[in-house]
C-alpha cells in the first residue's frame, strides 16, 4: 500500500467480530476481515480484535503507522446486562436527617431483576458525614467484605454539589476498589433514577475494565499509535479512557453503529434506517442529518442513558413463513437460523427437485404451522430472502444474492399451494413480512414529524434485500441498500464522529448558563481528539423540564477535508427538484456557500400565503437540510445578528404554548449550525454569536429561518 492513512473501524458481534479499513482522504472501503469472536479465549473479545486488524493490515498491505484512526463496537456490556453477568455492587448512600431516609430507600435497588430469579448483586452502606474519613473508610470496608467489587456514592443534590460523594469516592480509591459517583454519570436530578443509572454503570464495569486494559495493551503491542476510540450507543465514539469511567454509554451500541454508517457513507438527512440480519429488523430513524435518540428502558426502567431510538421486530433475511388454510398468514418470528435449516433459494437447483410443502414446529415451543419444502435434497426453509431473490429484488453482488433458478424452484412449491404463480407467491410472502415493518415505519414517521416529501429509505444488514427493496415498493418512497451493506456496521464505527452529551437543569437559564453548558460538551470532545475547527454543537432547551442539553460532535483531523464531487449546477438543481417534486425550471437558487446551495419552490395555496419550500444541497449532492416553510437571508458575519435579530422578531410566534422564536440554521462555510434547539430570543442570538466568533467580517453568512406552528 503507498503512504495513504486509514480509519479502521471494528464490530465485535455474537458470532463474527468484523473489521474495515476506510481510505482517509477518499473516505471509500478499502477492506475487511472477519474472523470469529473470541468469548472464550483467555483474552476474551480483545483476542478477536486484535486478530481481525492483524488480518486486515495484511490484506490491505498496510502497516500499524498507516493507521489514523480505530475504534470498535462491541455488545459486551449489552450481553452482560442480559445474561446478569454483572460484578456485585456496594452503593454509599450519603445524608443526615431527612436526606438520610430519602438515601436509605434505595438499598431496594437490590430488587432490580437482572435475569429470571437472579436480581442485581448490590450491598448497601450509609454514612452521615462524607467528611468523617473513618466512618467513610469503614463503611467501604464493609462493604468490601460483603463482597463489593465496585463502589457507588450517592447523595441527594449531588449534581449541585459534588462534595460529598467526592470525599467517599477519594477514600474507596485509596481502598484499591474501582468507584463512581452518581453525578459523574448523569446530572440530571431524580436520586433513584441517576442513582440506579449509576448502579448499573459500576455493574459492568469491572468487566468492560478489563476488557479495555487488554484491548489497550494490545492494539499497543501491534504498534499502533492512533488513540483507541469506543462505540457509543448514541452513534458517536468516545475515547477508551471515558469508557473507563462510563462503559454503560456502550450499551445498545450496536444498533448505533448500523445507523451511523449509513448517516455518514450514505449521508442521509432525512430518512428511515433498516438493518436487516437473518433473524430480525432494527428500524431507527434520521431526522435532519441526526439520528434520534431517547432516554433507554435498561432492566425494565427508563434510565438516564441517551440512546439510539432503535425499534427492533423479529422480522429479517432469514425468517420462516407461516401457512394455514392455504394462506400465507404471517413471515417469523422463527428464523432459518435457529431452526437449524438451509435456505432453500441457497440450494443446488437439483436437489429442490420434486419439493413438496410440508408443516413444522422448528422448536418446542413454536407453533407447527411453520412451512419448508422436503425435496430430493432434503429439509429447507421458504425464506424472506428466498422471495425477494425470486422477485429479482436482490442486487448481483449482494451479500444474500442466490441463484435465480434456485429462488424459483423454493417458491414453485408454495405457489402451487396458494393458487398463483411464483411472482405471486413471493409478493405474498414479503407483503406478510413487511406488514409489521411498515406499521413501525408509518408510526416513527409520524412522531419525529419527518418531511414526507424528503424521506429516503435505507436498508443495511446482510438481509437488508429481503425487506427495503419491497418496502420501498409498497410504500411510495425511495429505498437504497446501502453500498457494502453486509459490513455497515464497522463502517459506521470508522466513520463515527467523536460524540459527548451534557445536561443541566437550569431553571429560567440565561444566556450565559446556555452558553456555559455549550462550552462544556465542546470541550469534552475536544479532550478526547476532535480537531479545534471540527467541531459542532446542537443546543436544547426544554422549557418544561428545564433541561439545557448540548451535544458536541467532533471529527478528527483528517476528517475535515472536502471529500465533494462538486457537481454542477444542472445536476444539483435536479436532485432539489426531485426532492421538491417540482420541475427543475420552476426551482430557484436562493442563496450560496463555498460548499452549500440553497434551492426553493414557491407552493401556492387557496386563500392563504404561498409556502416558501426549501432544500439545502451540499456540493456532491445531499440534502443536509430541508423545511416545507422557511425564510432564506444572506448576509455576513459583521451584519448576522442585526440580521438575525429582525428575522427573529418578525417571525416569533405568539399563543397558549407561549412566546416560541423561530428555528434557526445558519450556513457557515461548510458548516450547518443548528440553533433549532432554543426557544428563547436572547440565547438564540447568544448561541448565533458564538457559532460567528473568530469569523472574518466579510465571510458569507446565510440564515434559513422557520416560523414554529
Amino acid at each position: 500500500m503507498s503512504n495513504a492513512r486509514i480509519r479502521v473501524g471494528i464490530d465485535v458481534g455474537g458470532t463474527f467480530t468484523d473489521a474495515v479499513a476506510i481510505d482517509a482522504e477518499t473516505m471509500q472501503l478499502i477492506g475487511q476481515a472477519k474472523v470469529p469472536t473470541s468469548h472464550q479465549h483467555v483474552e476474551g473479545v480483545a483476542h478477536g480484535i486484535v486478530e481481525a486488524l492483524e488480518r486486515l493490515l495484511d490484506d490491505v498491505g498496510a502497516n500499524p503507522n498507516d493507521v489514523a484512526f480505530l475504534a470498535h463496537g462491541t455488545t459486551q456490556a449489552t450481553n452482560a446486562l442480559l445474561e446478569g453477568d454483572v460484578a456485585p455492587v456496594g452503593l454509599i448512600g450519603i445524608g443526615s436527617g431527612p436526606a438520610a431516609a430519602v438515601t436509605r430507600h434505595l438499598a431496594s435497588l437490590r430488587k432490580l431483576q437482572m435475569t429470571p430469579g437472579r436480581h442485581l448483586p448490590l450491598t448497601y452502606a450509609h454514612v452521615a458525614d462524607p467528611t468523617d474519613g473513618p466512618a467513610v473508610k469503614a463503611a467501604v470496608e464493609q462493604l468490601q467484605k460483603a463482597g463489593a467489587q465496585v463502589v457507588v456514592a450517592t447523595e441527594p443534590f449531588s449534581v449541585d454539589m459534588s462534595d460529598g460523594e467526592d470525599e467517599v469516592l477519594a477514600i474507596a480509591r485509596e481502598n484499591g476498589v474501582p468507584a463512581a459517583g452518581a453525578h459523574e454519570i448523569t446530572s440530571l436530578y431524580g436520586l433513584r433514577k441517576r442513582t440506579r443509572t449509576a448502579v448499573i454503570n459500576a455493574a459492568i464495569l469491572p468487566k468492560m475494565l478489563a476488557t479495555a486494559d487488554l484491548v489497550d495493551s494490545s492494539i499497543s503491542k501491534a504498534g499502533i499509535t492512533a488513540p483507541l476510540m469506543v462505540m457509543r450507543c448514541d452513534g458517536g465514539v468516545m475515547s477508551l479512557e471515558e469508557m473507563r469511567r462510563r462503559p454503560l454509554l456502550t450499551v445498545l451500541s450496536g444498533p448505533a453503529a448500523g445507523v451511523a454508517g449509513a448517516l455518514m457513507q450514505e449521508r442521509v438527512s432525512e430518512g428511515i434506517f433498516l438493518e436487516t440480519g437473518g433473524t430480525s429488523t432494527d428500524i431507527s430513524v434520521i431526522h435532519r442529518g441526526k439520528v434520534a435518540i431517547r432516554y433507554a428502558t435498561i432492566l425494565g426502567e427508563q434510565s438516564y442513558l441517551s440512546a439510539l431510538d432503535v425499534r427492533t421486530l423479529g422480522i429479517g433475511g432469514g425468517s420462516m413463513i407461516r401457512l394455514a388454510n392455504g394462506a400465507v398468514t404471517s413471515v417469523g418470528p422463527r428464523s432459518a437460523h435457529i431452526a437449524g435449516l438451509p435456505y432453500a433459494c441457497f440450494a443446488d437447483p437439483q436437489d429442490l427437485q420434486d419439493a413438496r410443502i410440508a408443516n413444522i414446529r422448528p422448536m418446542a415451543d413454536d407453533p407447527d404451522d411453520y412451512a419448508v419444502i422436503d425435496s430430493s435434497g432434503g429439509r429447507f426453509a421458504i425464506t424472506m430472502t428466498c422471495a425477494a431473490n425470486a422477485l429479482g429484488l436482490v442486487p448481483e453482488t449482494d451479500f444474500a444474492h442466490s441463484d435465480a433458478t434456485s429462488a424459483q424452484l423454493a417458491l414453485a412449491p408454495l405457489a402451487q399451494l396458494l393458487g398463483t404463480d411464483v411472482t405471486g407467491a413471493a409478493t405474498m410472502v414479503l407483503d406478510s413480512g413487511i406488514q409489521q415493518v411498515r406499521a413501525v415505519v408509518d408510526r416513527m414517521v409520524r412522531d419525529y414529524r419527518l418531511e414526507k416529501d424528503a424521506i429516503r429509505l435505507v436498508g443495511g444488514g446482510g438481509g437488508a434485500a429481503s425487506v427495503t427493496p419491497h418496502l420501498s415498493r409498497t410504500m411510495g418512497l425511495p429505498g437504497v441498500i446501502a453500498d457494502h451493506n453486509e459490513v455497515i456496521s464497522p463502517i459506521g464505527v470508522a466513520l463515527a464522529l467523536v460524540r459527548e452529551q451534557i445536561e443541566r437543569i437550569i431553571p429560567g437559564a440565561g444566556p450565559d448558563q446556555i452558553l456555559a453548558v455549550r462550552n462544556e460538551a465542546a470541550q469534552a470532545v475536544l479532550a478526547q481528539g476532535a480537531a479545534p475547527g471540527a467541531i459542532d454543537v446542537d443546543v436544547t432547551v426544554d422549557p418544561q423540564t428545564n433541561t439545557v442539553r448540548a451535544v458536541a460532535t467532533g471529527a478528527s483531523e483528517l476528517r475535515t477535508r472536502d471529500r465533494s464531487q462538486h457537481l454542477g449546477d444542472d445536476e444539483l438543481r435536479a436532485i432539489a427538484a426531485e426532492s421538491l417534486r417540482a420541475e427543475p425550471g420552476a426551482v430557484d437558487v436562493l442563496a450560496h456557500t463555498v460548499a452549500h446551495t440553497v434551492f426553493g419552490f414557491e407552493r401556492p395555496r387557496r386563500f392563504r400565503r404561498p409556502r416558501h419550500t426549501i432544500r439545502v444541497l451540499d456540493s456532491d449532492g445531499v440534502i443536509r437540510l430541508q423545511s416545507s416553510d422557511a425564510r432564506v437571508e444572506i448576509t455576513n458575519v459583521s451584519g448576522a445578528i442585526e440580521t438575525l435579530r429582525g428575522l427573529v422578531h418578525t417571525t416569533t410566534t405568539y399563543g397558549d404554548g407561549g412566546i416560541r422564536a423561530p428555528a434557526v440554521h445558519l450556513l457557515l462555510g461548510a458548516r450547518v449550525a443548528d440553533l433549532s434547539g432554543i426557544l428563547d430570543a436572547e440565547p438564540l442570538l447568544a448561541l448565533a454569536q458564538s457559532e460567528l466568533t473568530n469569523l472574518p467580517g466579510d465571510e458569507p453568512v446565510v440564515a434559513v429561518v422557520e416560523p414554529r406552528s
